[in-house]
Parts: C-alpha cells; structure tokens; sequence
C-alpha cells in the first residue's frame, strides 16, 4: 500500500516538473506591444521610424527641392551606427526607415550600395544572355539628392534592481550636391525597468 502511495506520488511529482519545463509558445500580432527586457526592441524601431520619416517629410526641405528641381527628391539611406551599450539589428530599423519613407510616395527611393551592386551583374548577365529587346542598359540609373545618416545613443543609469534605459536617435539628411545639411531629426525613449530580486 505505501509502495503504491510513493510510486503514484512520485509519478505526480514527475509529471509536473516535466509540465513546468516544457516550453510555452503564444502568438501574437506584430504590432502588438510587448516589453521583456527594456531592451530595444521591434516596436521601438517601427514607432521610431514612422515618426521620424514623418517629421522628415513635413520640413521645408521637401518644398524647396520640388520648387526649385521641378520633382520630387530621390533619397539613399546611408550608414546609421549603433553607439549604444546593446545589440541593436541596425538592418531591422534601416529596413524600416525604407518602408515608411517609399510608402509615404512623396520621394523616390534609390536602393542601397550592397543592392545596386547585384543590380549591375545582373545587368552584365543581361548583357551576355538576354534577347537584345529584353536587355536594360547600363547608365541609366537614378542618382541620389540627398543621404540619410545617424546614430542610435544610450544612457544607462543602474541603481540596485532599478534602471533607466535612455536612447537617443539622431538623423540627418546631407544634400549630395553640395554637402548642405537640410534636415536634422531626433527622437528619445525612456524606459524605466525594475529586475526581479533574487529568489533564496
């Protein structure tokens, strides 16, 4: 009868520490907020992107190149480095940036260095292999007006369990022509984060 007792009781115990092991997945929107480490994260990079392009469009920089150029400008995303104290995906937030500036419509948008480099052997292949009706030239691509580059900053403040997390993006759009400097936009976040104590 004990014997009994032990063996199901120890199945028990058995059974609910593999249940508390096992890995628990949720799904959940894309859009959806969701904050663990007080890291940067996917919903910094999209809100910080939308809201800085959206500032960008809204300068007179915009106006000025369409007066005076007669169309809209064509814009190049340039190197925007990372200076903070954490990984950040740099390709995830540049990436973001890009969407919301092209779909916004009001720039053309000339595709990145790594990019218009596939773009020219694919043109040279052209060149040898595809029906001469077919084939797209060489020379003819668009040039950039303006680049945009910046940073990504942080601040750090621990005290005990307690931090601030401080970030500070800054953007900038350098005219090609002459090296002017017609928009400079930044944005902040501030996360205040409390770890758990440590359990005896």
């Amino acid at each position: 009868m004990i014997r009994t007792i032990f063996y199901h009781t120890g199945l028990l115990l058995a059974v609910l520490l593999i249940a508390a092991c096992s890995t628990k997945v949720e799904r959940i929107e894309p859009d959806q907020v969701r904050d663990l480490s007080g890291n940067w994260n996917d919903t910094d990079s999209r809100l910080v992107s939308e809201e800085m392009v959206q500032d960008l469009l809204a300068q007179p920089w915009l106006g000025q190149h369409i007066r005076t150029q007669g169309g809209q400008p064509a814009v190049i995303v340039g190197e925007i480095r990372n200076l903070s104290h954490e990984h950040i995906n740099m390709r995830t937030f540049v990436a973001d940036i890009q969407r919301a500036l092209i779909n916004s419509g009001r720039v053309d948008f000339v595709a990145s260095r790594d990019e218009r480099d596939e773009i020219r052997e694919e043109r040279r292949d052209q060149d040898l292999h595809a029906r001469e009706d077919t084939r797209k030239a060489m020379g003819r691509e668009l040039g950039a007006d303006y680049m945009l580059q910046g940073t990504i900053n942080t601040i750090i403040d621990v005290e005990g369990r307690q931090q601030v997390r401080y970030y500070q993006v800054d953007l900038t759009l350098i005219s090609l022509a002459d090296n002017r400097i017609v928009w400079i936009g930044q944005k902040k976040i501030k996360k205040f984060v409390t770890r758990p104590g440590v359990r005896s």
